[in-house]
């Protein structure tokens, strides 16, 4: 049985075939494409190319071809339906299962979109053939060209019956009502259009299928100026955005997508080139909308209106997405001049000076800390309280509990720097509550220590085990002087360590101290004792335990060298293949697997 072709372009659209091809070969960026080894044979410089925009793989040495399906079935030896199911999977969709259920529904889509289609058309055909001039003229008020009007597919519901009738003969009413577009007058005693003398946006899906309608009056004694479709069984406002369709195949340097609120202002903004812009459906965002655009964009722009409801709906959104935020995905708002959105700036001053507002971008937990601090009695003990405890609420919120961390010390940091003396007198509190940002007395330490690498921060805490505990080491110099440092002056301060602990004048000492040591070497136990991270466990441990704490921290440094030789390999590989290379990177590699 075969699979609906819209549900294999769906898994299509939504995974890059680098994506895929990624997860078994190294893939380099070279312009459009992406070269690396080719899985199909054993070759040395690298022939495989894999684009994205193309939706494919090729193979020069092989002539291997195909899409992501093809190439799990290649790689994989999976069939076809294996591959369909495993790679469903990965794009968030669910396992199509060839009951009779699933064969229902594909036809019902098959109908659903036919409608909606031919509705489509028929409003476009309507709209572009001059007969309802007063809709025209509205558009060239508006300053939407006929290029927009073509490319968006933009149409006008005139207020007649024949379409309806028309389709009766193709489809029942049931079939009718279920696309969304027609509605039953109870009093009437008929079906009615619901965009009835209405402009038409139609709404697609990210192969290109008409989902559903947008509809704008452009009569002032309408009640409501945009509708859009009802939910239905394949339509759900939260889980799409407008022009997504188009923008995701846009080039951004900064892989960057507007988000604005209105059809108008996505098809002025494309109209000065802007392709990268979509809208939000007239919905606050949604989960599953910013998982949709990060798809395709890493750093989504959320510009809506610059009136008060516009910036009370930017901080909603705001508010529901920052606990969705991720470490390699940022979401910005952009602040437009009072009542003005982006269709009637963009018109007003240009592209240009629209594209210079976005220096003027905010990354979301400033907007969420501008909203909230803009409102606030800085002189009033309660109200900063409450800020605080807001503040720290929305942090407690983010998913990914890393992110959440820094994000919250990086605002108790803002909070001390605003009321230092309240901060002060709350510590013991601070310490009850066990936070997860660092203490104020310890941000200092931490600032010092991200001049370190992490190898770094581990040779320092095996130096600091060492001469914070001669005694142990003493009795073991053979374990410190096993450890090769990573540059010249430490490998002389551990030789200057071995010769102290074996020499009689230090024997008495259960510490060493600074002044034991040569001026050289002062500096270096300052930095180590300041930020070796191992001293925040080091108390009360028993000799046995830090023996076992220095030898895990030996163990760690040898994997980092393990990586860094890896690293150099692999980047050597991928320029020079060489065989004996290849082979000493895979060796290496299976070295640090079993660790």
């Amino acid at each position: 049985m075969k699979y609906p072709k819209e549900y294999l372009d769906e898994i299509k659209m939504r995974l890059k075939v680098s994506q895929v091809v990624g997860e078994s070969v190294k893939l380099k960026k070279r312009g459009k494409e992406f070269v690396g080894l080719s899985p199909f044979s054993n070759e040395k410089t690298p022939s495989f190319t894999v684009n994205d925009e193309k939706g494919f793989y090729h193979c020069f040495s092989t002539a291997e071809h195909g899409n992501i399906f093809d190439f799990l079935m290649k790689i994989k030896n999976y069939k076809f339906g294996e591959a369909v199911r495993e790679l469903a999977a990965a794009a968030g969709m669910e396992a199509y299962r060839f009951t009779k259920h699933d064969e229902e529904r594909q036809n019902r889509w098959k109908i659903y979109n036919t409608i909606l289609e031919k509705y489509t058309n028929f409003c476009h055909e309507e709209l572009i053939s001059g007969k309802h001039q007063k809709i025209i003229e509205y558009l060239n008020k508006r300053k939407t060209t006929k290029k927009e009007i073509i490319f968006f597919k933009i149409g006008f519901s005139s207020n007649n019956e024949f379409f309806f009738e028309k389709l009766l003969k193709e489809f029942n009413e049931e079939q009718i009502n279920s696309s969304g577009i027609y509605y039953f007058d109870k009093n009437k005693k008929k079906y009615v259009d619901r965009f009835r003398n209405r402009i038409i946006f139609p709404v697609k899906s990210l192969n290109g299928s008409v989902l559903a309608i947008g509809g704008r009056t452009t009569l002032k004694t309408t009640f409501a100026k945009y509708i859009n479709s009802p939910e239905t069984e394949f339509y759900k406002k939260g889980n799409n955005l407008y022009n997504i369709n188009s923008a995701k195949e846009s080039k951004s340097k900064n892989e960057e997508v507007f988000v604005v609120e209105g059809y108008m202002d996505v098809v002025n903004l494309h109209k000065f080139g802007i392709q990268n812009v979509v809208a939000n459906l007239g919905t606050a965002m949604t989960e599953r909308q910013i998982d949709l655009a990060w798809r395709f964009f890493k750093n989504p722009i959320i510009c809506l209106d610059g009136d008060s409801s516009g910036q009370k709906a930017a901080l909603r959104a705001a508010e529901r997405l920052f606990p969705l935020i991720k470490p390699d995905f940022n979401i910005y708002f952009l602040k437009l001049p009072e009542n003005m959105d982006p269709d009637s700036y963009i018109n007003q001053y240009g592209k240009e000076s629209f594209i210079k507002l976005t220096d003027n971008k905010i990354e979301i937990q400033k907007f969420i800390w501008d909203s909230y601090f803009q409102d606030i009695d800085q002189t009033n003990p309660r109200a900063l309280t409450l800020f605080e405890k807001k503040i720290k609420a929305i942090c407690n919120e983010i998913k990914d509990r890393t992110l959440a961390k820094y994000f919250l010390d990086s605002f108790t940091k803002k909070l001390n720097e605003l009321t230092p003396n309240l901060n002060l007198k709350r510590s013991n509190f601070i310490k009850f509550k066990k936070a997860i940002y660092p203490l104020q007395e310890t941000k200092e330490v931490y600032k010092k220590r991200n001049k370190f690498d992490e190898k770094e921060l581990k040779e320092f805490s095996i130096l600091f085990l060492v001469i914070n505990s001669p005694d142990i080491f003493r009795k073991n110099t053979k374990l410190i002087s096993n450890v090769n440092f990573s540059n010249k002056i430490m490998n002389e301060f551990k030789q200057k360590i071995i010769d102290y602990l074996s020499s009689e004048k230090f024997f008495e000492k259960d510490k060493f101290e600074v002044k034991d040591f040569d001026e050289k070497f002062k500096n270096i136990i300052e930095v180590i004792n300041g930020n070796a991270p191992v001293k925040i466990i080091y108390k009360n441990k028993t000799d046995e335990e830090i023996i076992l704490i220095f030898n895990e921290i030996v163990s760690e440094i040898e994997k980092i060298h393990l990586q860094e030789k890896i690293d150099f390999l692999e980047n050597k590989v991928s320029s020079n293949l060489d065989e004996s290379l290849y082979s000493e990177l895979l060796h290496l590699r299976n070295q640090l697997k079993r660790g």
